[in-house]
């Protein structure tokens, strides 16, 4: 990864910080003018917070970042999913149950963050608890042309993400 693509990534990783603590705090994260957009995928409920064009370029081509709240009630799932770019995540709330490609599923607790490469297949999108909802904040990063964030995978029926434009 370039010098540039990482001092991109080192941003939004303190910008991640920035927009969680505003949406624990009931904030809005403004969009070029543009409300927040709710997206319900199957037990997830996918806010779209911001989407904004960056400079630095991702496999060679113009790129976008954006940033997601999810919200995962108690012993609900995701479906199957890829994303067309990397994902940094942020655990604002619960627990979050994570398997990507043929790795073992892993657990996350409110406060940590994971990564998330290109294309991987996020097979496992779960909060384990059976009373306490999750909550995620996440950036994607993603080539500007692409309209879905979140594309399901296998049984997954309907869209996936849109993107804002």
């Amino acid at each position: 990864m370039g010098r540039t693509l990482r001092l991109g990534v080192f941003s939004f990783i303190l910008g991640l910080g920035v927009v969680a603590l505003a949406a624990e705090h009931g904030a809005r994260v403004p969009s070029e003018g543009k409300p927040a957009v709710d997206n319900l995928v199957n037990g997830e409920v996918v806010r779209v917070l911001s989407s904004q064009d960056i400079v630095e370029k991702l496999d060679g081509k113009v790129a976008k970042a954006t940033i997601v709240e999810v919200t995962i009630e108690a012993g609900q799932s995701g479906l199957a999913h890829r994303h067309p770019g990397p994902g940094l995540v942020y655990v604002l709330e619960g627990e979050y149950e994570l398997g990507v490609d043929d790795k073992p599923t892993e657990i996350f607790k409110a406060g940590e963050t994971f990564y998330e490469p290109t294309g991987c297949l996020h097979r496992v999108s779960r909060n384990p608890s059976s009373k306490n909802r999750t909550r995620l904040i996440a950036v994607v990063l993603h080539p500007r042309d692409v309209t879905e964030i979140a594309t399901p995978v296998g049984n997954g029926h309907g869209g996936g993400v849109k993107a804002m434009h």
